[in-house]
């Protein structure tokens, strides 16, 4: 028994999952300590309002594994035991790449705080240093490998099927369906629904009561969306305690911060040049903090431009060094004459 599903995160904002055929959706929620993807909780609603099965997972950044553990589930609380965990380990925006160690932190932690133990998201080049720890765990894989970067829809026999057990194949990022004009995240799940809903709740026990949501404080906290960004980060505030900091300025805050996640370093040069993330060292903390391209911005401002070439490095795909600077892998695919983006080599020189 399959399943067939989509992964999908903010680039996909606005999809109408109405229109869209799948089995289940696995939604991005977080990265690191501060992202909250902005469409996560109105995809997941609208899946489930149409009976579909979901999942959440969390990009790890290695910002801090328990940190980050703990921001996940408190910003996604209200789906434990109701949607499938998972953690997403990737070479892109991840300084603790390479370190296996810390990604079993992380799923500890998640472990810890909802006994169930979540399904780990890794390329399949990585699989044999991950496995040990999902093992250990108990943690199901869900395995990314590609054959091309051909556009597709749903594939009964992805590429390679059958070389190595995972629960969740992801075997293109270039899927096409109905409703849809986008590129999307195609995956076979290996299990039926009441297999995925055991993953989603081992126990098989009611999910625990989420808190009363936080009201916000009544009078807002004073000084610019800066500074309450600043106080932030420096502090390590998340989660409710975020909400009951910020009040009624909760949205402008977390906008920002998203906003300076997702934000281009052209994007960023011109904010920085414009004032909005004021001097350092406030300027490069809340940058970096948020996820953002601080150097690449700041290379732009003293005229060095963008990073022309980049050496690819153990673990490398070409959508995620196309997704560290800014542009496509189709682009650096036709730039350096590479007929199949899915086979590039450590110590290869690209040019961006």
């Amino acid at each position: 028994m399959s399943m067939n599903g989509i992964d999908i995160s903010n680039w996909q904002n606005g999809i109408n999952l109405d229109a869209v055929p799948y089995d289940f959706i696995i939604a991005k929620a977080t990265q690191g300590k501060t992202y909250v993807s902005p469409d996560c909780a109105r995809q997941v609603e609208q899946a489930r309002a149409r009976g579909k099965l979901f999942g959440v997972y969390h990009y790890i950044d290695g910002s801090g594994a328990i940190g980050e553990a703990d921001f996940f589930i408190d910003n996604i609380k209200n789906w434990v035991g109701e949607g499938m965990l998972c953690l997403d380990w990737e070479s892109n925006q991840n300084s603790a790449w390479d370190n296996e160690d810390y990604l079993r932190q992380v799923a500890q932690r998640v472990i810890d705080r909802t006994g169930i133990p979540p399904v780990i998201y890794v390329q399949q080049s990585r699989m044999a240093q991950v496995k040990p720890i999902a093992d250990a765990l108990n943690c199901a894989l869900w395995i990314a490998q590609y054959a091309n970067m051909n556009a597709t829809g749903y594939q009964d026999a992805p590429w390679n099927e059958g070389a190595y057990s995972c629960a969740i194949r992801q075997y293109s990022s270039c899927g096409r369906l109905s409703g849809y004009s986008g590129n999307l995240d195609l995956n076979k799940a290996y299990m039926d629904a009441a297999a995925w809903k055991k993953y989603a709740n081992p126990s098989g026990g009611a999910s625990a009561p989420s808190p009363a949501p936080s009201k916000p404080s009544a009078s807002a906290p004073s000084g610019s969306t800066l500074d309450l960004v600043y106080h932030i980060v420096t502090n390590d505030i998340n989660g409710d305690a975020r909400r009951d900091y910020c009040g009624s300025r909760y949205d402008d805050v977390q906008g920002f911060i998203n906003d300076t996640h997702d934000a281009s370093a052209s994007t960023l040069a011109k904010w920085i040049r414009a004032g909005k993330y004021g001097n350092n060292p406030v300027r490069q903390t809340v940058i970096e903090a948020c996820g953002g391209k601080y150097r690449e911005a700041q290379d732009i401002i003293n005229g060095k431009g963008k990073q022309t070439t980049y050496v690819v490095k153990s673990g490398d795909t070409l959508s995620g060094i196309a997704a560290k600077f800014g542009t496509t892998y189709q682009a650096i695919a036709a730039k350096n004459g590479i007929s199949n983006p899915n086979l590039i080599y450590p110590g290869q020189v690209l040019k961006i």
